[in-house]
């Protein structure tokens, strides 16, 4: 069973950064699709940042150029840095990965961007 864990989240205000982490239980190269997700009460969930199957970035244009997803594979650990924070930023943060058979989702991290 693989387990998807994200941490990082917290209250900033707006300028800030955060970065969030997302450790595997299994081995990040059995999957071959890995991003972020947001989600905001009410509407559905949306990609942030992803990984695409050549393992070049792809951002939503709201986050681009503040937003970078990295990943350590010697730590099975994808992250997300985010930088000028706005306060349209804040939603619950999902990690998501994919292989042949399933798609697997942590259980979020809230991020406030508030002041």
């Amino acid at each position: 069973q693989v387990q998807l864990v994200e941490s990082g989240g917290a209250l900033v205000q707006p300028g800030e950064s955060l970065r969030l982490s997302c450790v595997s239980t299994r081995s990040l190269l059995s999957f071959n699709y890995g991003g972020w997700y947001r989600q905001v009460p009410g509407n559905s969930r949306e990609l942030v940042a992803s990984f695409t199957s050549r393992g070049l970035p792809n951002y939503a244009d709201s986050v681009k150029g503040r937003f970078t997803i990295s990943r350590d594979n010697s730590k099975n650990t994808v992250y997300l840095q985010m930088n000028s924070l706005k306060p349209e930023d804040t939603a619950v943060y999902y990690c998501n990965a994919r292989d042949d058979l399933f798609d697997y989702w942590g259980q979020g991290t809230q991020v406030t961007v508030s002041s």
